[in-house]
């Protein structure tokens, strides 16, 4: 039986967020904006990166 090794990532969770949280500070974006931000910049960060990986 194989063991199988969970790591906890909340430190890069948090280290994520806040660099979201300064970004949106520091664009001065409104509060709408800023959701909207949180909501769709991974997605276009995820096409970008496999447009690098093929």
């Amino acid at each position: 039986m194989e063991k199988i090794k969970i790591e906890q990532s909340s430190f890069t969770a948090f280290s994520w967020f806040a660099a979201w949280l300064f970004s949106i500070g520091f664009l001065q974006l409104s509060f709408w904006k800023g959701v909207l931000a949180l909501v769709l910049w991974p997605y276009y960060i995820g096409l970008y990166i496999s447009a690098l990986i093929k």
